[in-house]
């Protein structure tokens, strides 16, 4: 078979910025297979995307502003991709190519949220948002892990950056005769900062304090592994048509120390203001290399025009000539021109990206307004990009002309991206494709979430409901739990160890009592001494509904909300 349409090896790491690079100007961080790859590339200087990572992922994966979507937080509910949106992955699939993805996905971790119900054949993945967070498997620790593959719990040996790229490989190589996209988001080097000391130790003996070293040896395990897929493509001869991109999610993580305004005091970031979360520069401007030899794209050709996380299907779309139902969706349009050695008049234009991380959105909260010359932050300040790359001079009150005009633009995004605000994302319950839903702390609504597994061990006091959707009439099945099944405890229990942390130890509570609610019935039963959970049956309409768990003591003064909710149809 002669594959004739490129493939697509699609990597993005996670909270690397634009400075965490060598051929970003970084002094001290070791990249040098992806600073080759930057000069055999197409950049893109002036890429931006939203500021955490879920919005990132939903405005790449829809060509869509991620509030759009469903997806303006990371935990929540709202990090969620609404199961009415096409993806790439989708796309893709339509157009025949196989498709796999192996890391992280971060846009839900239950049916229809999950990868490989969104057009990814293949998903190799971790929970949540990062390896231990609670989603996850539990105890999980970037070293010989349990991943879900297309949903089910297999171990896994190595790193798991390593995993993925390894995993991807393995799939490049059984699809290597027929066009393929290999979608690789690694989880490194989100924190907890965990890496084989050899990486490590590198940058500590350059004199960076640990989490900062740490962060480092996972970007230059990344830039290894970006070595060893290079590698694998030649070896199989794909390399000379196949669309290879690396991108970053959003602003650095740990890669500078930052003072009250958000300017480096300490490390690197590329002349930039704020990092990771932050509307200034350096929360959102991110690197981008598109390397793909047949297509002319093989040697360094810089593109400063501004550009979006949302131009990224339209542009692949056109490059691989991919017929798609509805382009009018896109909210972010094909820059292929700009690649391409060819001058073309490029109309300037405003791209509105902002960092919510709240249950429901607020008007100018966290936001960058930007056009070419110009960043509106806030809806109130105002710099001009080009002569002041560090947004040190708020120059608002000297062009009050320019924050109108550029306050018109938001006011017109604000409108597109709201109209569905009030609309929550339910996860379906009891059907074939989950038979037990396993739903967790991070996906409710509500103030506070255990989001990670080292706020289950302390037994972090918080609650929400889900929003859930019964798929047809029947009668359902909720186990409450306060451990998940894999640490197999009772309720009551805590965990032995010296301190309680990510991955050690656990606070005993002396709960006594369980309560549910869904729609408009509930139940409490007591917990005995001995139980790993209680469990509630209930008759139930088809329909979205709301659903909340709590534990409590005997005083009502300690209360939490089940942790795990493992759901399934009984009848």
């Amino acid at each position: 078979m002669i594959v004739t349409k490129p493939n697509l090896v699609f990597v993005i790491t996670d909270d690397q910025g634009y400075g965490d690079l060598g051929c970003t100007g970084n002094p001290v961080i070791n990249t040098p297979n992806l600073d080759a790859l930057s000069e055999e590339s197409v950049q893109l200087r002036n890429l931006h995307v939203g500021p955490t990572c879920s919005p990132t992922r939903a405005g790449i994966m829809t060509g869509r502003y991620c509030n759009s979507t469903g997806v303006w937080h990371t935990i929540g509910g709202r990090s969620l991709l609404r199961s009415d949106e096409v993806t790439m992955a989708d796309i893709f699939r339509n157009n025949g190519y196989k498709t796999g993805m192996f890391g992280k996905w971060h846009l839900g971790d239950n049916y229809p949220f999950r990868p490989h119900d969104r057009g990814f054949e293949e998903a190799l993945y971790h929970g949540g948002g990062g390896i231990s967070q609670t989603p996850d498997y539990w105890g999980n620790d970037y070293f010989d892990d349990t991943y879900f593959d297309n949903g089910s719990e297999q171990p896994f040996k190595g790193y798991c950056t390593d995993v993925w790229f390894q995993q991807g490989m393995n799939f490049i190589e059984r699809n290597q005769d027929r066009p393929f996209f290999c979608y690789i988001p690694t989880n490194a080097p989100h924190g907890p900062f965990r890496v084989p000391d050899s990486y490590s130790e590198t940058y500590k003996r350059k004199g960076e304090p640990n989490d900062r070293a740490c962060f480092y040896g996972m970007i230059t395990n990344i830039d290894d592994n970006m070595a060893r897929l290079r590698h694998h493509l030649r070896v199989l001869g794909l390399e000379e048509n196949t669309i290879l991109i690396f991108m970053t999610d959003n602003g650095s993580a740990a890669g500078c120390n930052l003072d009250d305004r958000q300017f480096v005091k300490s490390g690197y970031n590329a002349g930039m203001r704020g990092k990771k979360g932050s509307p200034y520069e350096g929360g959102h401007r991110v690197p981008l290399f598109l390397h793909w030899p047949d297509g002319g794209f093989s040697e360094k050709k810089e593109v400063d025009e501004l550009t979006a996380n949302i131009d990224l299907l339209p542009t692949l779309i056109d490059l691989c000539d991919l017929d798609v139902s509805d382009s009018s969706r896109f909210h972010g349009t094909s820059i292929a021109p700009l690649m391409n050695d060819e001058p073309v008049e490029w109309e300037d234009r405003v791209i509105v990206t902002d960092s919510q991380r709240v249950e429901n959105p607020i008007k100018w909260k966290d936001s960058a307004t930007m056009s070419q010359r110009w960043r509106l932050i806030n809806g109130t300040e105002l710099y001009d990009i080009q002569a002041d790359p560090e947004q040190r001079e708020n120059i608002s009150n000297e062009n009050p002309e320019v924050v109108e005009e550029l306050r018109r633009h938001y006011e017109k995004w604000w409108d597109l991206v709201s109209e569905r605000f009030d609309e929550e994302c339910p996860i379906v319950v009891g059907t074939q494709h989950e038979q037990v839903a396993c739903i967790t702390t991070h996906d409710w609504h509500g103030n506070g979430h255990a989001w990670n597994q080292g706020s289950i061990r302390r037994g972090m006091e918080c609650n929400g409901h889900w929003a859930i959707e019964i798929p047809e009439d029947g009668a359902y099945s909720f186990e409450l739990r306060r451990w998940p099944r894999e640490e197999d405890r009772a309720i009551i229990d805590g965990i032995p160890g010296d301190n309680i942390d990510l991955y050690n130890g656990g606070r005993a509570l002396d709960l006594k009592t369980a309560q549910i609610r869904i729609d408009d019935q509930s139940a409490t039963k007591a917990i005995p001494t001995d139980a790993k959970s209680v469990n509630f049956t209930f008759n139930l309409k088809a329909g979205q509904t709301s659903l909340q768990t709590q534990f409590s003591d005997e005083t009502g003064e300690l209360t939490l909300g089940a942790y795990y909710v493992y759901v399934k149809r009984v009848i």
